[in-house]
């Protein structure tokens, strides 16, 4: 444990000074509201606080969005899967680190998204708040998501067709949240059948209530891309970093669960 630990510090070290020069842009990343040390500096904590746990694959959701503008229920936007990882500079040193597996909305196109690897200094770029959760998997569930990353399944399990708000239990749309979802519960069911794995989701697995007045978000629905409510029956529900953990935790699959935020 305390050779990774240490691997970790050494790497964080280099890769703060071999990032610098992109580290404030984020492909998903639109406004930046943090200077770049900030940010950097927010990276590294949550990578020192994940290292010293041992955590090799853990799920992390943000804060992309002011907070009094997020529906009830609602504590962090965008959700993605960390996997600690060897991580090739552009000088073409190799350290140790962390790496970002994100469902991301493709430039000029919010009703489609991509899969992306980036990395947290990437990853909390654009956030209105510097503020993480974080999920850590039991090491067994750890081992069987890398699996899945490592394997098609991953890519197979992404449907390109975006909204913010996509019903979990069916494939019409989809968003990170549902995507790591699926991709968790391929790694728990073993399976790649996309139609099996949303029947589980359906018995298993709660979804969160969107609590919005219907006529907004009617609205909203009309008049933004990335909005689309013809994949929900009256009850609008979506997957949520918050709902993923209390479904992991009723099933006794998380070695641990909490928030991290900047330390000033």
């Amino acid at each position: 444990m305390r050779n990774f630990i240490e691997k970790i510090f050494i790497g964080l070290f280099i890769y703060t000074f071999a990032t610098s020069s992109y580290a404030a842009s984020s492909q998903a990343a639109t406004e930046i509201h943090y200077s770049l040390q900030e940010i950097i500096n927010f990276s590294k904590q949550v990578e020192r606080s994940l290292a010293e746990k041992g955590a090799r694959v853990f799920i992390v959701s943000r804060v992309g969005r002011p907070v009094d503008e997020l529906p009830r229920g609602f504590n962090y936007t965008h959700t993605g899967i960390g996997v600690y990882s060897i991580i090739t500079t552009a000088d073409g040193q190799k350290i140790p680190g962390y790496t970002m597996y994100n469902l991301y909305q493709k430039d000029g196109q919010a009703n489609k998204s991509e899969l992306v690897q980036d990395y947290p200094v990437d990853f909390f770029s654009g956030v209105h708040k510097l503020k993480a959760g974080i999920i850590i998997p039991k090491p067994a569930l750890q081992k069987r998501i890398l699996q899945v990353i490592n394997s098609d399944t991953y890519e197979n399990l992404h449907n390109p067709k975006y909204s913010a708000i996509s019903n979990p239990f069916n494939t019409t749309y989809q968003n990170c949240t549902e995507h790591t979802l699926d991709v968790l519960n391929a790694a728990i069911y073993n399976t790649s059948n996309i139609a099996l794995l949303k029947t589980n989701s359906k018995e298993y697995f709660n979804a969160q209530k969107v609590k919005v007045n219907p006529f907004k978000m009617l609205l909203g629905s009309m008049f933004s891309s990335e909005i689309s409510i013809n994949d929900h029956d009256e009850r609008v529900e979506t997957a949520t970093f918050t709902t993923i953990g209390k479904y992991l935790e009723k099933y006794d699959l998380v070695e641990e669960q909490y928030s991290i935020s900047l330390q000033q």
